[in-house]
């Protein structure tokens, strides 16, 4: 199996993005009330319902693309969709990561790091 890193990349991006995506559409209040709060001294403090939706559609772009991604690279080694499935995915966290940043979250922004590194190591070994 040749391309057995980045498929394991992909579904953890996968796993992650999905998962991430499902409880923002089944519990949106919770997350936008938790949101408000955490961003309440900010410049987003008013825009939290418009930069879920963002981030919620570009989760469930990043997840998909990585899915369809494992099946490209299984079925014939093809590595498009899981490219911008990666790509998605970067870009997703470093959205998270400029607003952990913005309200001060230091620790959680840490935390978006930890995905981030295999998101770009995705990234390099797909391109």
């Amino acid at each position: 199996m040749n391309n057995a890193a980045s498929i394991l990349i992909l579904i953890f991006l996968a796993l992650t993005f999905i998962q991430s995506g499902y409880e923002k559409l089944f519990y949106w209040k919770d997350n936008v009330d938790w949101l408000k709060e955490h961003f309440a001294k900010t410049r987003l403090k008013n825009l939290v319902p418009l930069a879920l939706g963002h981030l919620l559609v570009l989760e469930l772009i990043s997840g998909i693309l990585c899915i369809v991604g494992v099946i490209e690279l299984l079925v014939n080694n093809g590595r498009t969709f899981g490219f911008f499935g990666a790509i998605f995915s970067s870009i997703t966290l470093l959205m998270m990561l400029f607003g952990q940043r913005l309200a001060k979250d230091y620790d959680g922004a840490r935390t978006i790091v930890i995905y981030f590194i295999p998101a770009v190591m995705a990234v390099y070994w797909l391109n």
